[in-house]
């Protein structure tokens, strides 16, 4: 009976690890398809599809640049829009979850409340009001509409709010008074610390949500010296005469490296976010 256990279990770790490793090739492809695509020239391309790399990148760069794909300048602006966005983001809904947590006060409840509904509005419906109140300020072209209202994320304040009632105990917080540190203090430093897994896999969601922004960007801005890489690729679209898709899929591989850059070293942070909220005392 031991031996067909052990042979059973040894079945279904086996048949766990297929599973496992067909979905992480499945995920894997696109990616891999893009990067291959990116080597590759157009006519290769409407050929059919190749899992091996060719041998056209530099005529593809050739063909980017030459169409003012202006990726330094766009790199600078979508670098400093998304880590602005994303430390705002992280900070102030961790100060807020933090309030909502740790104190009592009236109306609280409520304010919770309000902030899972306007999880489940969509963020397009305020589009045209935004960019009117945008415009009467004289906020067009500005980077400011585009990292500001990243104050108020929704989505990361109730993630964190889950987070610290999982790990924070108020008896944390009376020692710390005790010893005579003021309230921003006992957040900046002894709180801060301990959600630093949580901060890290917000952060991650929401510098890939800011960097692969289009929309908004795309209505708020209209000169290309202020473009980010997203809205670069969309000069490369088409012209009269010929797509260049080798190009376009380079542009692409270009916009989307520094996420897959960005999520390789920061990604250790949700293993160890989802492991410290899974251990209850």
């Amino acid at each position: 009976m031991k031996q067909e256990s052990t042979v059973t279990l040894r079945t279904q770790q086996t048949l766990i690890y297929i599973v496992l490793v067909f979905f992480t090739l499945l995920s894997i492809l696109p990616v891999w398809l893009m990067l291959v695509n990116a080597t590759r020239s157009t006519e290769e391309i409407q050929q059919g599809l190749s899992l091996l790399p060719s041998g056209h990148l530099l005529d593809n760069w050739a063909i980017l640049t030459g169409r003012g794909f202006q990726i330094w300048q766009g790199f600078v602006n979508s670098t400093v829009i998304a880590f602005s966005a994303t430390i705002l983001s992280v900070y102030f809904s961790a100060l807020t979850a933090y309030g909502l947590t740790m104190y009592n006060f009236r109306g609280k409840k409520w304010l919770f409340n309000l902030i899972l509904a306007l999880i489940a509005i969509p963020p397009q419906l305020g589009m045209i009001g935004f960019y009117r109140y945008m415009a009467d300020l004289g906020l067009l072209n500005n980077f400011l509409p585009l990292i500001l209202p990243a104050i108020a994320a929704p989505s990361t304040v109730f993630f964190l709010t889950q987070y610290i009632r999982g790990i924070v105990h108020t008896d944390l917080l009376d020692a710390a008074r005790i010893d005579g540190s003021h309230e921003f203090s006992t957040f900046n430093k002894i709180i801060l610390p301990i959600l630093t897994p949580g901060l890290a896999t917000m952060g991650i969601f929401s510098f890939v949500g800011t960097w692969n922004n289009f929309i908004m960007p795309y209505i708020l801005i209209s000169e290309k010296t202020l473009y980010t890489l997203p809205m670069l690729v969309l000069l490369l679209r088409t012209d009269i005469y010929k797509t260049e898709f080798g190009g376009i899929y380079l542009g692409i591989a270009v916009s989307v490296a520094p996420i897959l850059i960005f999520y390789t070293f920061a990604s250790k942070y949700i293993i160890s976010g989802v492991t410290m909220g899974s251990v209850k005392e």
